[in-house]
């Protein structure tokens, strides 16, 4: 899930992936640093947006070399798309989506059983403190009725002084220890 916030934007996902009723790994990494500026989160076949996260962190690098600029988010939203678009018939991802600004999106198999969560929790403007708080709720609760969501919460707190990654453990009722 993804939300914005008084100072930027906050990224969530849990660490399980699953293969049908099998838990392939439980502490995966969804949350992909495109470039110094972009990150996404993966959902979906994991070798698939892997590929694609990486096919498109190589084309915003070539853009920031050839512009002499770090590309913006629309730039690399439409390298997504292309390479989604054109790899169709290859890809386990499905086609759709769009690209519009909101206050948060859910997505993945756990995003079914939070919104009702987030329609009576969201607040505009929170602070980065109660932005962390909403992002772990949901996926708290995502993790609870999901049973292919689970493990550890990830997040990275996006802002003007660059990103910050936090991370929160079950064994610690998701509480801790943070700041990574």
């Amino acid at each position: 899930m993804a939300i914005t916030f008084a100072d930027g934007v906050i990224l969530g996902a849990d660490s399980r992936t699953t293969t049908g009723a099998y838990i392939a790994n439980r502490v995966t990494d969804k949350l992909t640093r495109i470039s110094d500026t972009i990150w996404c989160c993966r959902s979906g076949s994991a070798a698939d947006t892997q590929a694609v996260a990486d096919i498109v962190s190589y084309h915003l690098g070539m853009y920031a070399t050839m512009e002499g600029e770090q590309p913006s988010v629309g730039v690399a939203a439409s390298i997504f798309q292309e390479i989604c678009y054109t790899n169709k018939d290859q890809l386990s991802i499905p086609l759709g989506g769009s690209l519009h600004r909101q206050s948060y999106a859910i997505g993945g198999s756990g995003s079914t059983y939070i919104y009702g969560y987030c329609d009576s929790y969201w607040k505009e403007d929170m602070s980065e403190a109660d932005g962390v708080g909403f992002v772990k709720g949901a996926l708290r609760e995502a993790i609870k009725w999901d049973g292919s969501s689970g493990g550890v919460i990830r997040m990275v707190v996006l802002t003007q002084k660059g990103a910050k990654r936090l991370l929160f453990l079950p064994d610690q009722n998701y509480e801790g220890p943070g700041e990574m």
